[in-house]
């Protein structure tokens, strides 16, 4: 009875959410934005028959999002379609290789030269047959519809954020040059969800930070969400910030977790993805500064195409990049991180 009553009050939430008009951007943007998009997409077909439901598309697709875009931000100029690809041989680890988001990831790694891949999941039997079969899951409150993935040269590694120890995950990292960092707890029972959302988001990352410090990684890209500081800024009381820290207080734990990869001495790109859609792209990348965008949606291959551009693109160096989808438009070449 508790649990169910916890869900109707979740559910209400998001209810009162609709009431709200479109959210702009707050009128403190400290950054600015630019459009791009991928090569993968520029002649995409949307599947009507992907109906993918995630995590986050249950507490931001209740909330009618727009984005506003401002001036081109400056500090960075276009690349090549080339300049993410690894020049010499570089070994990445994608922790959450099965995720929704990891898998994409995953993806395009395994398609560039001179890269080896390493799918760290929490069951490397269960991972090979997913991977390699196209199927629908449910995960917890989540719906997923995924394709197959062609698994040839990608080395599967068992990896469990929420019981490995830091001795045992710097194992699993050992030799890699990168790591891609997809790892979220999976909503369900709502009495567990703080728990779970704590025992990844926040101490499971953590671990695998302090993993990659100790095997000599490189470079960290993570995975986390808009609104994860959205109390810093005055977005406490907003709709995608109460809907979306609702479920395990996701953002405060997520929030820990990015200040503790800032602070580790490791190179690292924080990708701030706006409301998850398993889509292709219907619009352009919008990449913005940390902290100025509180809504917008975009697809998980646009987040999977940022993080591996991330992974070698110097101009992502320490920096963290806000992205979601523009509203207008067609799929664009994506030249690298044009910000």
């Amino acid at each position: 009875m508790k649990s169910a009553a916890l869900t109707i009050l979740l559910l209400s939430l998001a209810k009162e959410a609709l009431a709200f008009s479109s959210i702009s951007l707050s009128s403190s943007l400290r950054s600015t934005t630019t459009t791009s998009s991928s090569p993968l997409f520029a002649t995409a077909n949307n599947n009507d028959d992907d109906n993918s439901l995630s995590r986050r598309d249950l507490f931001t697709q209740t909330i009618s999002l727009t984005a506003a875009a401002t001036t081109t931000l400056g500090l960075f100029s276009p690349l090549t379609a080339t300049a993410a690809e690894p020049t010499a041989a570089s070994t990445v680890v994608v922790a959450g290789a099965t995720g929704q988001t990891g898998r994409r990831v995953l993806e395009r790694l395994a398609s560039q030269p001179n890269t080896s891949v390493i799918a760290a999941v929490r069951n490397t039997d269960k991972a090979s047959k997913s991977l390699s079969e196209s199927s629908t899951v449910v995960r917890g409150a989540m719906i997923q519809k995924v394709p197959s993935l062609d698994a040839a040269g990608i080395e599967l590694r068992k990896l469990d954020v929420a019981s490995d120890t830091t001795d045992s995950i710097t194992a699993v990292l050992a030799g890699a040059d990168s790591l891609v960092i997809a790892v979220g707890f999976v909503p369900g029972n709502p009495l567990k969800m703080n728990a779970a959302a704590h025992e990844v988001d926040n101490v499971g990352t953590c671990k695998l930070i302090d993993a990659a410090k100790a095997a000599n990684v490189k470079k960290v890209v993570l995975v986390s969400s808009i609104l994860t500081n959205g109390r810093a800024w005055g977005q406490e009381k907003s709709p995608g910030f109460q809907i979306t820290n609702a479920f395990g207080n996701v953002l405060d734990e997520k929030l820990v977790a990015e200040n503790y990869l800032k602070g580790s001495g490791l190179d690292y790109t924080i990708v701030r993805p706006g409301g998850l859609k398993a889509k292709p792209p219907s619009g352009g990348l919008v990449i913005s500064g940390e902290d100025t965008l509180n809504s917008g949606e975009i697809s998980r291959d646009l987040v999977a195409d940022v993080c591996v551009a991330s992974l070698t693109d110097g101009k992502a160096s320490m920096k963290v990049l806000e992205i979601i989808e523009s509203e207008e438009g067609g799929p664009k070449v994506f030249n690298g991180l044009n910000m």
